[in-house]
């Protein structure tokens, strides 16, 4: 009579997981390996890799017909960190290991064909899956173990090699538990990365920057060529607090799912910068098997689109959506996943095709209609949902070079005066809200407070400028944060006629 072995796994399903269970059966018969359970390609390629581990792992394969359910079984499943499992309940249901040596314990892992153990992604979501069911261990091979162990409440142990985690199950070989290192600072800046100390003149863009980094704003940037739009957006790196813990796990989270960081922890703020010709599924995740898009690897980062009207129209009205939702919904023929993706557009852009539309020196050479058409691609709708626009004018060039024009202390300024901002907002909305951009109507209607003067100005300024109910809002939540950089506990005037500044396109 065959014994059925049933080992624990997880299957990354959009940002959250499931628990899979590999269930094998070893029956007499002509030897086989069968899979079923709805896997695809990778899944089915594990036969070999697993037999091959098996035997240069100098374990016993067993000559007989096995099958292995991946269940439950209507579960799209994809990946190669199904290999360990498998090769696990091979060795369970042939009795080389027993069912309690293998329980209270989620394994997963890529197989070589000589048995060692490969990095795989989605190792937090495993982890996490794990623990959401009550399993004490993860067994993870070792490059992944820094990242699981982001995750608290459950104990991550490396595994360099099957016949090393067969050695520790069978108790003559320990494997100790990974202890997470000790959290390090927010990364030194690159040399490379601009701040605001070398940016010569753009006052109005400087403080604009401050006000979008504090209160996570989006910022659209427009102006001629050459006047340091490139420059500003990538400043703001410099300018965006630390992440949170709970903000590290999801960033590199994603960032794990979509194998670009598959043994490291992101520290950093993320910065995406897309090629203008990126798809619509580029951006906003997607594909046979839907794998997260770059707003959502901008999650809790900037989104940056340079010269944003080149992008094709597609790929912009989809972004609509997540700037509003703060997350997107990706629905396939193969599957269904939702991705966080709360995430800083910043976007620049010419105000007509040869970019000199409005200057004071050089004469723009386009047509009226080539200028409106060239404005348009950008629609409403969109524009609507961008919290500051800048214009951002010509330095005179005599000026570049002078160093008295530098003022070497405004980074450290700003710093100071972002980090005011930050703590307000956190101790405002007891981390539910971490910053004023994520406001619904709800929490301005009952959480602000706007004196009768403010709501007068608010009320003739966006009748006189007809700006649309989402607009007025958004006027509220940039005065909030212009507010908070002031270190003032109310919205006065001012800060409405500052943030007013920003909803006009010159």
């Amino acid at each position: 009579m065959s014994a059925v072995a049933k080992i624990l796994s997880a299957a990354p399903v959009g940002f959250e997981g499931h628990l899979i269970e590999v269930e094998s059966d070893a029956t007499k018969g002509l030897p086989t390996l069968q899979i079923v359970g709805l896997g695809n390609k990778a899944i089915d390629e594990a036969k070999e890799r697993v037999k091959s581990a098996i035997i240069n792992s100098l374990l016993e394969y067993p000559t007989k017909r096995i099958t292995i359910n991946l269940a439950p079984a209507e579960l799209p499943k994809d990946g190669t960190h199904y290999d360990l499992p498998i090769a696990l309940a091979i060795l369970t249901s042939s009795g080389q290991l027993r069912q309690t040596e293998v329980s209270q314990a989620a394994f997963a892992g890529e197989l070589a064909l000589d048995g060692s153990l490969r990095p795989i992604k989605g190792a937090i979501t495993i982890a996490e899956t794990a623990k959401k069911a009550g399993m004490t261990y993860v067994y993870l091979p070792t490059a992944n173990i820094e990242q699981a162990s982001l995750v608290d409440g459950i104990i991550v142990i490396g595994v360099d090699s099957l016949k090393s985690l067969y050695l520790h199950l069978k108790q003559e070989v320990r494997l100790l538990p990974h202890v997470p290192l000790l959290a390090t600072e927010q990364p030194i800046l690159l040399l490379d990365t601009p701040t605001l100390d070398d940016v010569h003149g753009q006052e109005q863009a400087k403080r604009a920057l401050i006000i979008a980094a504090a209160g996570h704003h989006n910022i659209l940037l427009t102006g001629p060529p050459g006047t340091g739009k490139t420059m500003l957006a990538r400043a703001l790196t410099g300018l965006l607090p630390p992440l949170l813990a709970d903000e590290k796990i999801a960033v590199t989270k994603l960032h794990s799912l979509s194998g670009e960081a598959v043994n490291e922890i992101v520290t950093a703020r993320p910065f995406r910068s897309p090629h203008h010709t990126a798809s619509r599924v580029a951006l906003v995740g997607g594909g046979a098997h839907p794998k997260p898009g770059e707003i959502s690897l901008a999650h809790l980062g900037v989104l940056f689109l340079d010269e944003i009207p080149e992008y094709p129209r597609t790929a912009l009205e989809a972004l609509r959506q997540p700037l509003e939702d703060r997350k997107i919904s990706v629905s396939r023929a193969n599957g269904h996943a939702v991705y966080p993706a709360d995430f800083m557009l910043v976007a620049t852009m010419n105000p007509c095709p040869c970019g000199f539309f409005g200057d004071a020196v050089k004469e723009c050479s386009c047509s009226s209609g080539q200028i409106l058409a060239y404005q348009k691609r950008l629609s409403g709708p969109l524009m609507d949902r961008i919290d500051l626009i800048v214009n951002v004018s010509r330095v005179a060039n005599d000026t570049l070079l002078d160093q008295t024009t530098m003022h070497k202390k405004q980074q450290e300024s700003a710093l100071n005066i972002i980090n005011i901002a930050t703590m307000k907002q956190r101790n405002r909305y007891k981390n539910s809200i971490k910053n004023n951009s994520n406001l619904t109507t709800r929490d301005i209607k009952n959480g602000l407070v706007l004196s009768a003067e403010v709501r007068q100005l608010l009320g003739t300024a966006t009748d006189r400028l007809n700006l649309s109910a989402r607009s007025y809002f958004k006027v509220i939540r940039v005065a909030q944060t212009i507010a908070d950089l002031d270190n003032s506990d109310v919205i006065t005037t001012q800060h409405i006629s500052e943030a007013l500044q920003y909803r006009q396109s010159t």
